[in-house]
């Protein structure tokens, strides 16, 4: 398979005579449909989720007319993992133009590879609304005997939700613990007695450390080729090629058959040594290329679970009587163990039951290596993030925070790639394959989407040797638009830009002007917010929708028979705009309220500072300023101190205790040196997304009980 690109004008003015032109035309639409059972609004490509099968022979010529027949929105189209021109890689402003509703885009570009790929949007939160399909690219010549099927089959696993992505994402912003309630994977006290865990749940919260999950969106609907469940042909005996691709939008899966081993033979589109797996983890994005055998005995199952054990989808091939596919154990939420494994012990943890990527066993069947005598440059980049918050980064930076690596063209660009965050980061790069360094050392395998586990580290390296602004992202989408991505830009004679610990074998310096070397990690040192943007425009580099935070409004109103408390809060990037307020009824004369409007700045997941005004009614007190800071203490205590423009001071701590999947405790203590003491305790118990029963006593007002209400 060729691995260097030719620039796009060459490759159209020198467009082979001979070469055949495979055309294509995708119109994108919304449709009802109903992939989990209930008809909401879906986007859908020529009518159907996912979309057609594009099927090319390496050395056609493809033409693909992309029709827009949204009424309001613009939309584009990304060819994952397919090397041609820049301009035709489908990122919206970056490196294509969008396409507008009512016109059309032409792709045009050679093909100049083989494999299994896909395609799909990369606009907002498109791709989690249907817009998806598969690319199968025959090679030019047959494959030898080792790696041939009399049967090929594409299996596309994707999730779905009926709820809008939008207000997904804003779920996922506000740090809603709903969606884990959904999926029966909520940590509580007695959840972790009944797995023999309770010393481990409260060593979490001393480490400050929130509830561990695998996942982060609860899913109506998991899928293959947009069905629960799908039937494919098949007859006992055929040899089956099963092209493998994982197009969901936050779902890693675990993929089985119940013929018994999948023979792996080629990964991300690359032929690699042909290995043999029982469970194979599939981050989103990449693809693998497996054969089975069908057995004379009956149809099997393979089965795609998804990671954090919530659902699954089937696809049956052949005839007869099902076979069912086993599924892997549930995860244990509670301990680490596992967690650990992938991101220590590589080589056992790729047989375990909960196996991680399979990588230590990939070996390409030819050397790898990059060019000898180019200049390198090494870049650590960690993978940072705050769960509740929902903001994710590199070097605890956004992509408006820090948005550009520059490259020089023909340079090497050696990434070292660590996860300090407890999630899975399924890590792509667009225009390139990067080797993924292991054992196998020069026969490294090559690959253009890797899984960083948890707390662990992966080192990948490519030849910068296509000029153009390629993104570089996390492909699990809201963690993407929520901020971790870059642009990886190749020029001609560009230096490098300098990063943390960043290493330039015959490297020039980073020009003037660009942004100094930050810190990293769990570090979260805070820069202007638009310093990447800034970057960008200084640089040439077109950011799209990338050049901006996506701002989320909610609010949480407590109506109780005694009191009514709660907030509103509009969040862009690292900043909070809050309304809180508490208003009491029993026990006194008058209704007393009291009511603090701040605007908060985020520093990292254990540290705000705010500043604001306090409204009051209430005796002896009066209207003024406030400023003052949280602070997060071990054992997941939330604390503040605040100073106001009369001179007294206010010292709150509070805790929440999640008992049960939907019965929490929390309770508050406070003290102000102008109205001493006052403290509050209660529960809470879920009903649904918005809704929640609660009891309250509070040391001013009583005891009491209601409703909580989330909007």
């Amino acid at each position: 398979m060729k691995l260097v690109l030719l620039p796009a004008l060459l490759l159209i003015g020198l467009l082979p005579v001979s070469a055949k032109v495979v055309e294509y035309d995708l119109r994108i639409a919304e449709t009802t449909v109903a992939p989990a059972g209930k008809s909401v609004p879906g986007l859908t490509i020529n009518g159907t989720i996912p979309g057609p099968v594009l099927r090319f022979t390496e050395g056609d010529w493809a033409r693909i007319r992309v029709h827009n027949d949204l009424a309001h929105h613009t939309t584009s189209t990304h060819w994952h993992g397919v090397l041609l021109p820049n301009a035709q890689d489908g990122v919206p402003e970056v490196t294509t133009p969008s396409i507008q509703p009512g016109t059309f885009h032409t792709f045009e570009f050679p093909i100049i590879q083989s494999g299994t790929y896909w395609y799909h949007s990369h606009t907002h939160l498109q791709e989690q609304q249907g817009l998806y399909g598969t690319i199968v690219i025959q090679p030019k010549t047959p494959p030898p005997s080792a790696r041939r099927a009399s049967r090929e089959h594409v299996l596309m696993f994707s999730d779905w939700t009926n709820e809008h992505p939008h207000e997904v994402l804003r779920s996922l912003a506000r740090g809603s613990e709903w969606y884990s309630l959904k999926k029966g994977t909520t940590q509580s006290l007695f959840g972790a007695w009944k797995a023999g865990a309770v010393r481990d749940f409260f060593g979490r919260e001393r480490a400050r450390m929130k509830a561990m999950d695998l996942s982060d969106v609860a899913y109506d609907a998991f899928l293959i080729n947009g069905q629960r469940t799908s039937t494919l042909t098949g007859n006992p005996g055929d040899r089956v090629l099963l092209r493998l691709v994982n197009g969901s939008a936050s779902t890693y899966f675990y993929v089985e058959s119940a013929t018994g081993p999948l023979t792996l033979i080629a990964a991300d589109g690359h032929p690699v040594k042909p290995v043999k797996v029982n469970r194979l983890l599939m981050a989103i994005g990449e693809t693998y290329d497996a054969l089975i055998t069908l057995p004379a005995s009956g149809r099997p199952e393979i089965r795609a679970t998804a990671h954090d054990g919530s659902g699954y989808a089937s696809a049956f091939i052949g005839q007869g009587p099902d076979m069912a596919a086993s599924g892997p154990p549930l995860p244990d939420l509670y301990r680490m163990d596992h967690m650990m494994e992938a991101a220590l012990d590589e080589g056992g943890a790729v047989k375990a039951p909960r196996p991680a990527a399979p990588y230590p066993l990939l070996e390409s069947p030819v050397p790898t290596t990059l060019p000898k005598g180019r200049s390198v440059t090494e870049i650590p980049l960690h993978l940072t993030g705050d769960m509740e918050r929902y903001i994710w980064s590199f070097n605890g930076r956004t992509m408006t925070e820090e948005s550009v690596i520059p490259v020089k063209k023909g340079d090497i660009l050696r990434m070292e790639l660590i996860n300090d965050t407890m999630m899975h980061h399924p890590i792509h790069l667009h225009g390139f394959f990067f080797r993924l360094i292991n054992q196998h050392g020069a026969r490294s395998p090559l690959k253009h989407t890797v899984d960083v586990p948890p707390m662990g580290r992966h080192t990948i390296e490519f030849e910068a040797n296509e000029t153009g602004d390629w993104m570089f992202h996390c492909h699990l989408l809201y963690h993407m638009m929520a901020g971790m991505g870059r642009v990886v830009s190749v020029r001609d004679g560009t230096t490098r830009i300098s990063h943390p610990g960043v290493t330039s074998h015959d490297a020039p310096p980073p020009p003037a002007g660009l942004p100094a070397p930050h810190g990293h990690g769990g570090d979260f040192e805070i820069g202007p917010e638009k310093a990447g943007v800034k970057q960008a425009e200084a640089l040439g580099v077109n950011l799209g929708e990338h050049a901006h935070d996506m701002p989320a409004l909610w609010a949480t109103v407590s109506l109780q028979s005694h009191l009514s408390e709660g907030f509103i809060n509009l969040r862009h990037s690292r900043n909070d705009y809050n309304l809180m307020w508490e208003a009491g009824w029993q026990d006194v004369d008058d209704t007393e309220y009291e009511i603090d409007a701040t605007w908060e700045r985020y520093f990292g997941p254990n540290f705000r500072a705010f500043a604001g005004a306090r409204l009051t009614n209430r005796e002896d007190a009066e209207n003024r300023a406030i400023a003052g800071v949280r602070y997060r203490l071990p054992g997941m205590f939330w604390s503040s101190a605040t100073l106001d423009s009369e001179g007294d001071a206010r010292f709150t701590f509070a805790k929440t205790l999640q008992f049960t999947s939907r019965l929490s405790a929390f309770a508050k203590v406070e003290y102000d040196t102008g109205s001493e003491w006052e403290w509050a305790a209660g529960t809470e118990y879920t009903l649904t997304k918005s809704l929640s029963l609660t009891t309250q006593y509070s040391s001013d007002y009583g005891f009491g009980g209601g409703v909580v209400l989330r909007f």
